[in-house]
């Protein structure tokens, strides 16, 4: 990890542009300011970035969208703390449509892609991306 904008930058943000690593760091250093250092820190961070951007591959890409990526993402405060949903790992699950999720699992490699629902895709390359 590198550290940019005074915060410790992850891989995936350091290969990412400017304004995804400022997103972040600018979150993050607001959210420390409000919870302190630690994991909701990080997680509000994240969710932010996300917001704006999604994982593809091994960096972080503007998305045409804004909003939230999956059904975590949409809810917020104690909801997301106390019921915590299904994460599609940074993969924009509801900006994109199954055939573009589809088409990324495609580029991936990943077998079966053709019997799955548009979250299973949104699942399979987030874990093929990680």
């Amino acid at each position: 990890m590198a550290r940019k904008y005074g915060v410790d930058m992850p891989d995936t943000l350091e290969r990412s542009s400017e304004k995804a690593q400022r997103t972040y760091a600018e979150t993050l250093r607001s959210a420390e300011q409000e919870y302190g250092s630690g994991q909701l820190a990080g997680r509000t961070a994240y969710a932010s970035l996300k917001h704006s951007f999604e994982k593809v591959g091994d960096h972080w890409e503007e998305k045409d969208h804004k909003g939230p990526s999956d059904p975590q993402a949409a809810q917020s405060g104690k909801a997301a703390r106390e019921h915590p949903k299904a994460t599609a790992g940074g993969v924009d699950e509801r900006g994109l449509t199954r055939r573009e999720l589809y088409e990324q699992a495609k580029q991936l490699g990943i077998g079966g892609r053709s019997g799955m629902s548009k979250e299973a895709l949104a699942r399979a390359v987030a874990r093929r991306q990680h």
